[in-house]
């Protein structure tokens, strides 16, 4: 049965036994296609011999996995291919595809819901057996088919045609509920164009227009006078004498093997021909040194078969590419296809734009592909084909053609990109205007074609290659000359990779910008997005998420980020990913109305990104390395080198873009395409000749070309009888050789430098003159400051300085040496073997060894000095033998002391340790710690980091960093307020709590501390407790930013992660300071009072302090801290027998720092969101 077929194919052998003896039989042409036409009804049958034939069919390559090189399994390959070549022959049958066809339409008129799951493997099968019957390839032997005359193709496509399969295929590619499909229709596609051009397919069924029969007339000339050039010169070849008497000339001043002269044996008018080489045997070229192989020559196909396709090219162009296209493009994007079927995309995108352009050329037609998307994903593409082909040798070949295929789809988007420059729609040019501002201002695209011509092999890419290349370079600086004929300056992006050492110090990662390149970089956002009125593609807008959602920091502090790199996608000259970026962003953060409105017009849009451009954002950049508060102990944290891409902008000059092509590795490919004038077209030599044209006249580079191989082939083309078709290179030709033989007479080196090829230096040298002896070579030393040096060097050498050179620079007579200058006239006078011996010796680099005790030093360091607050630091001021800071964090890393950096940095506040643990701690201490207000602790900055307007609170936290630094790092550990001041300061907090109306969640609060410390009691167990709100008021207070302040004030812990809800009570706090907390909820009615008081200083005082200046602020603060500081000496050396109200003055003075540094917060916040919004 069929069936027991398919299970035999499954257990084939390698020489696919099994599949080669049911070809002999054949059964597809007996059995299988005949099953299938009568008895297309039994569904089972039916079903069971389409998985037969779509494995018979599959293409023999995928058998045998590439083509064998061992000669049986060659055979069987052949064997294989020849049974599948019957196959396709075959199915060219119109009623086999007409039951194909009847099946496919009946299974896509049953809705989604009435569709099983058979009936689309069954539709997917029959694509692939139509794939697998286009894609076999056609036998040379048994096809000898002139043009114009059907084959076996051919009869295929017509069955397809004739049977409406090909209606189906257009309906697949654009219907919406058969998107699934969209790869097998397009493989479907290219196979059947397969031996068609574009061009030939435009011209089928009309009349040859005058310009094509101009050109061919010119052909055909251009022919017929090298025939009457070489009937000419044979005819005067002709000796007068009888061939017999041919004679014998000596050919004096040429040698022979031996001393005496050549003796010639022929005609005297073949001298010119004759060479040494003449019956020599020919030298063998290795494989790896030979040419790449030209692919297979397209063929024009019968008259009926190019209608029908020209018909479907048009319907596809109108109905279904910018569809299927994009379709495509997604599942590439999402690698959802399979290996390298992204060669179909390229070939679909070159092939029906070139047909587009041909046939009346529409830009909407070709509007998904026509973007600087398509421009990115080709350039990206033809990188990796030529990084493959380098590292894949074995399948260079095959990395090769696919590379080609994306040179072509390449030029036909430039090709288009000019086209559009000639239409008549003013929208459509202003369209290509965008484009071409964004292709010359990148570098990537403004430079591939000086990447690929540099990189050409002609081992490896064949001469189609070569062609097609230099067109597009041709064609692209056409373009770019054109471009910048109506501009005055040109504005260009610059990428210079530098090797750097990272140094931890703050890097912008924004390109510095003037105002005029802002301005252009507008003008020309402006312009593109105008021409697509503000309108997105699908897949743009799906595509752009304007948050990290697998950052670290919470959605709402990467608002500043999503405002970033939108401003970066306008600095590119990414307008419509600017504008998806602001949409996508105004839907996350509605808030405020940041990024527009939510009914924003188009006109408002244009003037919030031109806001966003122009701003001066705040960019985040990498934490820095821990720093010591000493400055002799500054080091990197890393020393390793680190490649990076600095880009900027500068004014692009035409000319000096021009002078990058003036290199023999870019000549060279350009000489080797002229080699083959005579079979190139008359526009490649054209393009050859405009090229060398520039490098020779322009640039006054003809010195370039002064090469002995490529006088020989200007020789070969004056020589030839037919120059007279190629008069630009005869012209060009001649005037290299006569700017040759005026430098000659010059320079009697010239004959000589004819063997070499010259870069821009050699061609300077021979054209301006040789430099003499001497110049341009380094200072030379005289004997008296040689022997000053080496007395110098004998002296100090067996000091122990650091660093000798340095030690010797000051010492010499000669003050103007360099330190390079004095190392290599050391390493030159035999004092030193080596200049690595004198290499600059850097900080903490001279020791890299670790004896045995110093890792147990170290190991002992760190026991010591791991729960302090500066592990690093203290371990690095102990040392025996200094080190570097990098040196040490490897050592402990490769020690297994510590598993990551992090562990070594600085903690930022030494009195959050003392806070979040809660051990060994008084009631007055942990009421100290409660209300210290230092904002930089850790925790608390988690904390904030989910609140709605936690901007004001970190420049609270940043003011009061900055505060600390500025003043004495000893001072960090001290407490700066008794418990009382802190338990007031609760207080105030508590009263502006009541005065809001939520006295109920503070007793709330204050009933379930003391709850919980009874429990603790009670139990002698402590484990976190959740703080679960179950009035609507107390789920309010949760939310208020006051409430909050005042848990985290408590010491209260928030929501660690996504999974917790609840704020929650810390496990490490005893009871006994759960009661105090509690207590401090109590205010006092003096307490109370004063809060009072402290507030409506605040309002009488809030604007005065406002307009002060930052510096004189910032003094009377820390006046004010030197104050208390003393007052609170003087408390502590008292008896604590004080009353309250003794103490009321510091805490006026505490209340008015905090005033002071609430208002510079609030204001400095407020500068920020104006940034922000501009």
């Amino acid at each position: 049965s069929v069936k027991d077929l398919i299970r035999y194919l499954r257990h084939e052998d390698d020489t696919r036994d099994v599949r080669q003896q049911l070809g002999a039989g054949q059964i597809v042409q007996n059995d299988l296609l005949p099953i299938i036409i009568q008895h297309g009804q039994d569904k089972a049958l039916f079903d069971a011999c389409i998985r037969l034939m779509v494995n018979l069919t599959q293409p023999a390559m995928l058998c045998f996995g590439k083509v064998p090189d061992d000669p049986v399994f060659r055979h069987h390959f052949l064997q294989v291919t020849s049974h599948l070549q019957a196959y396709k022959e075959a199915f060219a049958s119109e009623r086999v595809f007409g039951i194909l066809s009847e099946i496919v339409y009946n299974l896509l008129q049953l809705d989604w819901e009435q569709r099983q799951e058979e009936d689309n493997l069954l539709i997917e099968r029959i694509l692939l057996l139509v794939r697998n019957v286009l894609h076999v390839p056609a036998d040379p032997c048994e096809e000898k088919k002139v043009d114009d005359d059907a084959s076996v193709h051919d009869r295929l496509l017509w069955a397809i045609h004739m049977s409406g399969f090909d209606d189906l295929v257009k309906f697949l590619a654009s219907a919406q509920s058969e998107q699934q499909w969209s790869m097998h229709v397009l493989e479907i596609i290219s196979l059947m164009f397969r031996d068609q051009t574009p061009e030939a397919l435009v011209s089928a069924g009309h009349a040859r227009s005058a310009e094509e029969k101009q050109r061919d007339s010119q052909e055909l000339e251009a022919l017929r006078q090298k025939e009457h050039a070489e009937k000419r010169s044979r005819t005067l070849q002709r000796g007068t004498r009888h061939s017999r008497f041919g004679g014998s000339y000596v050919v004096q001043g040429l040698k022979s093997i031996g001393d005496k002269d050549v003796i010639y044996h022929r005609n005297v008018h073949n001298f010119k021909n004759y060479t040494h080489d003449t019956g020599k045997a020919v030298r063998r070229v290795p494989k790896r040194n030979r040419q790449a192989q030209e692919c297979k020559d397209k063929r024009r196909s019968a008259l009926n078969v190019r209608l029908f396709l020209r018909e479907f090219c048009v319907d596809f162009l109108e109905n279904c590419y910018n569809r299927l296209m994009y379709l495509v493009k997604e599942s590439l994007i999402r690698e959802q296809t399979q290996q390298h079927d992204e060669t179909y995309y390229l070939w679909a995108l070159s092939f029906f734009m070139a047909f587009n352009r041909g046939n009346g050329f529409r830009a909407d037609l070709v509007s998904e592909t026509m973007s600087i998307r398509a421009f990115h994903f080709i350039e990206r593409n033809i990188t990796n084909y030529y990084e493959m082909m380098l590292t894949d040798r074995k399948e260079a070949t095959s990395w090769s053609r696919r590379m080609h295929l994306a040179l072509k789809a390449y030029q036909e988007l430039l090709l288009t990109v000019n086209e559009m420059d000639r239409s008549q729609d003013e929208s459509i040019r202003q369209s290509s205007n965008v484009i071409k501002s964004n292709i010359f201002y990148l570098m990537e695209y403004r430079e591939i074609f000086l990447t690929l011509l540099r990189k050409y092999d002609e081992t490896r890419q064949p001469h189609s290659y070569l062609k097609d290349l230099v067109e597009s370079t041709h064609l692209f600086l056409r373009m770019l000359e054109r471009f910048c004929k109506g501009r005055k300056n040109l504005m260009v992006q610059k990428k210079k990779v530098k090797r750097k050492k990272s140094r931890g110090e703050k890097k912008s990662s924004a390109a510095e910008t003037s105002p005029e390149a802002l301005a252009e970089t507008w003008k020309v956002v402006e312009e593109e997005l105008k021409a697509t009125g503000f309108q997105l593609s699908e897949s743009l807008t799906e595509s752009i998420v304007p948050f990290d959602a697998t950052s670290e920091t919470p959605l709402e502090d990467q608002r500043t980020d999503a405002m970033v790199r939108v401003q970066d996608a306008l600095l590119i000259r990414l307008g419509p990913e600017a504008l998806a970026l602001l949409r996508a962003a105004r839907e996350v953060w509605p808030e405020g109305d940041v990024f527009g409105s939510a009914d924003v017009e188009p006109e408002e849009e244009l003037e919030l990104l031109k806001q966003i451009l122009h701003a001066n954002l705040p960019r985040s950049s990498p934490p820095e390395p821990v720093v010591e508060e000493e400055e002799d102990d500054v080091a990197e944290l890393e020393e390793e080198e680190l490649e990076s891409v600095q880009v900027s902008e500068r004014e692009f000059n035409l000319l000096d873009f021009i002078k990058r092509f003036a290199s023999p590795n870019i000549v060279h490919p350009y000489l080797l395409l002229l080699k083959s004038y005579s079979k190139n077209t008359p526009h490649t030599n054209h393009c050859i000749a405009r090229m060398l044209h520039r490098l020779a006249v322009d640039l006054k580079m003809d010195a370039l070309l002064f090469q002995l191989s490529v006088f020989n082939l200007f020789n070969k083309i004056l020589s030839d009888p037919a120059a007279a078709a190629y008069k630009e290179l005869v012209t060009f030709a001649k005037y290299v050789l006569n700017r040759f033989l005026s430098l000659a007479a010059k320079n009697n080196k010239a004959y000589v430098e004819l063997l070499f090829w010259k870069n821009v230096g050699a061609v300077r040298e021979m054209t301006e003159g040789y430099s003499k002896d001497g110049e341009g070579k380094k200072p030379t030393w005289t004997e008296e400051e040689e022997e000053e040096l080496r007395k110098l060097y004998e002296e100090h050498r067996h000091s122990e300085v650091p660093d000798i050179v340095e030690t010797l620079l000051p010492l010499l007579s000669n003050n103007t040496r360099t330190r390079r200058q004095v190392v290599t006239q050391l390493v030159h006078m035999g004092l030193v073997d080596n200049a690595k011996e004198l290499k600059k010796q850097k900080k903490g680099t001279r020791i890299v060894l670790w004896t045995e005790e110093q890792e147990q030093e170290l190991e002992m360091l760190y026991e010591e000095y791991k729960d302090s607050d500066d592990v690093l630091g203290n371990i690095l001021k102990k040392l025996t033998a200094k080190r570097s800071r990098a040196r040490v964090v490897d050592k402990l890393l490769s020690m297994g002391l510590v598993s990551e950096r992090r562990e070594l940095y600085k903690k930022k506040s030494r009195s959050t340790q003392g806070k979040s643990s809660g051990k060994g701690m008084t009631e007055e201490e942990f009421l100290e710690g409660l209300t210290q207000g230092f904002p930089d602790d850790t925790v608390d900055r988690d904390d904030e980091d989910e609140e709605d307007e936690s901007e004001e609170s970190e420049e609270e936290e940043d003011e009061e960093q900055e505060r600390e630094k500025s003043q004495n790092g000893g001072r960090r550990s001290q407490s700066l307020h008794s418990p009382v001041e802190r338990r007031a300061d609760v207080g105030t907090m508590v009263y502006a709590l009541q005065q809001e109306g939520m006295s109920g969640p503070v007793l709330w609060l204050e009933n379930r501390l003391i709850k919980t410390a009874e429990d603790r009691e009670e139990d002698g167990l402590s484990q976190a407790v959740p703080l679960v709100p179950l009035t609507e008021a107390n789920e309010e207070a949760m939310d208020n930013k006051s409430f909050r302040r005042l848990l985290r004030k408590l010491g209260m812990r928030a929501p660690a992660n996504e999974q917790e809800t609840f704020w929650r009570i810390p496990a490490k706090i005893t009871a006994s300071q759960l009661r105090s907390a509690a207590a401090a909820l109590s205010p006092t009615e003096e307490e109370s009072k004063g809060g009072e008081e402290q507030d409506g200083s605040r309002s009488q005082t809030g604007e005065s302090q406002e307009e002060e200046e930052e510096v004189s602020s910032e003094q009377r603060a820390q006046a004010l801290r030197a104050l208390l500081l003393t007052r609170k000496r003087k408390h502590h050396t008292s008896e604590h027998t004080a009353p309250v109200s003794d103490f009321t003055p510091i805490e006026d003075t505490d209340s008015t720092i905090e005033r002071y540094q609430e208002k510079t917060s609030t204001k400095r916040s407020r500068v920020l969101d104006n940034d922000e919004n501009g």
